[in-house]
């Protein structure tokens, strides 16, 4: 297969090239800031204009949209706007682009967030009754602003109705999982090993989560199945709570020290990181209804099991 991926420099990006190289197809990295690449290749865009990044579209067999700032930032007024731009831009140019093409792909698989929903401890989101965010009572206009981007993220791919000749998929993902350096994974796990992995706050706010392993098969499920489209949430099929979560990460690692991080020092902490404690206090609880319909099977759908994987993995690296 030929493979397009726009923003694929990030952490998700680095995991698709690094799988869909090794099983033998051509990956195509479309990209702000192109630099030599040791399994795929580059091409450059804006994240807005079609220009020559366009071509690599015609007779592609998918195109997967990663782009987008990261929202571990603070959110001020700038980061605001880039956050939510480079989304919306971005998703208007490759649908541009696949409504132009000659030969367009036949699927689009189109990033979008699991933070859509609503921040719940009663009962599990899925695609057909998951409640969408932004009504919580009292909730941090933080949150808000999360929900508003994934809702607009969304809206730029599917408002103006479905194309001829793609069947699109809006990928809401939850946190993918893998030991490469700077990911979520490396964060959490450097928590653990500083004795502070217990629970954050109340500690009863759900973790949604996926194992890159299963993001990667979840990602070629999507595209060799044409029956589906629209929304499918990629995530595994057990979301935790924020203690048993971490509990898990430490059972996994071999540690037993782990003071808990409550609702003040984590505030500090993220201010300090130029980050966000909405990342961390809002909870996703989150099941993947469709992908389990049409009977995939995860192979890691227990954090226990993922962890203990993952860990492994760090080490070894670590090791080298």
């Amino acid at each position: 297969m030929k493979i397009v991926i726009a923003g694929g420099t990030g952490q998700i990006g680095a995991i698709l090239c690094r799988h869909f190289s090794a099983a033998g197809d051509e990956v195509v990295v479309v990209t702000r800031n192109p630099r030599p690449h040791s399994i795929c290749r580059c091409v450059q865009w804006d994240g807005k204009t079609l220009c020559d990044w366009t071509r690599e579209l015609e007779g592609a067999d998918v195109v997967i949209n990663l782009a987008g700032k990261s929202v571990n930032c603070r959110y001020g007024k700038e980061n605001r706007r880039e956050i939510l731009k480079s989304r919306v831009d971005s998703v208007g140019a490759i649908r541009c682009a696949l409504e132009k093409a000659k030969q367009p792909p036949p699927v689009w698989l189109q990033a979008a967030t699991a933070t859509i929903y609503a921040h719940r401890f009663d009962a599990a989101n899925d695609e057909l009754t998951g409640i969408i965010g932004g009504g919580e009572p009292n909730a941090p206009d933080t949150w808000r602003f999360s929900i508003d981007v994934a809702k607009a993220w969304e809206a730029a791919a599917t408002e103006s109705g479905l194309l001829p000749n793609t069947r699109t998929v809006i990928m809401r993902s939850a946190m993918t999982m893998s030991p490469d350096r700077g990911g979520i994974f490396a964060h959490l796990l450097g928590v653990v090993r500083f004795g502070v992995g217990g629970p954050t706050a109340s500690g009863r706010q759900f973790v949604s989560w996926i194992h890159e392993t299963d993001f990667v098969r979840a990602v070629r499920f999507l595209i060799e199945n044409e029956d589906l489209s629209g929304v499918v949430n990629i995530c595994s099929p057990n979301p935790l709570p924020n203690s048993e979560f971490m509990r898990e990460l430490r059972r996994a690692w071999g540690t037993r020290i782990a003071f808990p991080t409550t609702r003040w020092m984590l505030e500090i902490g993220t201010f300090l990181m130029r980050s966000e404690s909405e990342l961390v206090l809002k909870s996703r609880r989150v099941v993947p209804a469709r992908l389990l319909q049409h009977g995939f099977k995860f192979q890691f759908p227990y954090r226990f099991d993922a962890a203990t994987e993952l860990c492994a993995r760090y080490r070894r690296q670590r090791n080298k």
